[in-house]
């Protein structure tokens, strides 16, 4: 894969889900992340060994970069701190602490940040999202939940998103380019999040059109169709697409009324875990904050699995 330009790691981080800026949202929220980063800058002393006491970072190879990068990436490692909360450096962590097993993939995330071309302040706040203090919320996996990938599956992945959204639409192959090559250790959870603001009139619609289509083993083809057509999720429209599908329409019609206790009991679940816009992602119950690209989400799935193990 090329390396991200500049300008497109903006964009990513723009519709990425991050507490500070979410994509599709009901109102502003969260601490400003370059003053939530100072409390982590405190815990040591950040003082940069001088080069020639440097020791290469283990398991990353440098030389592919170019020499402002490389020299950029050297201070980035010994400026943050332990990924696991010691009073020293990422790369004193990474070299000197087997115990740290966040450590392998800091260094690594730190390596692509750098290489994608974030800025220093960028792979800061980032870093304190991914490595800092963080809640690991439960959720529910109801099997009758939509989901892709086998319930008892090391690593749960929890999404809620709005059919309105278009950062939710966005985001959408995004993911499924993450999960492929993760398919017997990883699982899924759709749960609907139908914005009330304004623009997303019709999304509690296109919820109970999806879960009712769930319900004659559809959600999949559904959930396509209603990213495909966001525009398009008035009643008349989703009858439309059901009768495409292949469903019976009586019953389609007959769930698609009984569904809107799921419909609310996701968003109740999803407003009690504090979310306030979409599309919010957990990975086994800590919140993905990162860059909405594949290779991201990757990292974050194999450091959820190597902890499991």
């Amino acid at each position: 894969m090329r390396p991200l330009s500049s300008r497109t790691l903006i964009a990513l981080l723009a519709v990425a889900a991050l507490p500070f800026a979410p994509a599709c949202k009901k109102k502003e929220s969260g601490k400003a992340p370059t003053e939530a980063y100072k409390d982590i800058e405190k815990t040591f002393d950040t003082s940069e060994p001088a080069p020639e006491e440097r020791k290469p970072v283990e398991g990353i190879d440098t030389a592919g970069l170019e020499k402002h990068m490389q020299v950029r990436f050297e201070s980035m490692v010994d400026k943050l701190p332990s990924p696991c909360g010691k009073p020293h450096s990422l790369r004193t962590s990474r070299n000197n602490d087997p115990d740290c097993k966040r450590a392998p993939f800091a260094a690594e995330y730190v390596f692509s940040l750098t290489e994608d071309g974030a800025t220093d302040d960028e792979i800061k706040e980032l870093y304190k999202f991914r490595f800092g203090e963080s809640k690991v919320l439960s959720f529910s996996y109801d099997p009758s939940t939509p989901h892709k990938g086998p319930t008892d599956a090391t690593v749960k992945v929890v999404e809620f998103y709005d059919y309105g959204c278009p950062a939710c639409k966005m985001m959408k192959p995004v993911l499924e380019e993450a999960l492929q090559g993760f398919e017997t250790d990883v699982v899924i959870y759709y749960k609907q999040f139908p914005l009330s603001s304004k623009g997303h009139e019709d999304s509690p619609l296109a919820a109970a059109a999806a879960l009712a289509a769930d319900k004659q083993g559809k959600f999949t083809e559904m959930h396509d169709v209603l990213f495909e057509h966001q525009q398009e999720h008035k009643i008349e429209d989703i009858n439309g697409f059901a009768e495409k599908l292949g469903l019976d329409m009586s019953k389609f019609k007959a769930d698609f009324l009984a569904v809107k206790p799921a419909v609310l009991k996701d968003k109740a679940e999803g407003e009690a875990s504090g979310i306030s816009g979409t599309p919010a992602i957990y990975i086994n119950g800590r919140s993905y904050e990162g860059p909405s690209h594949p290779k991201y989400f990757k990292m974050w799935l194999k450091e959820a699995l190597a902890e499991a193990i």
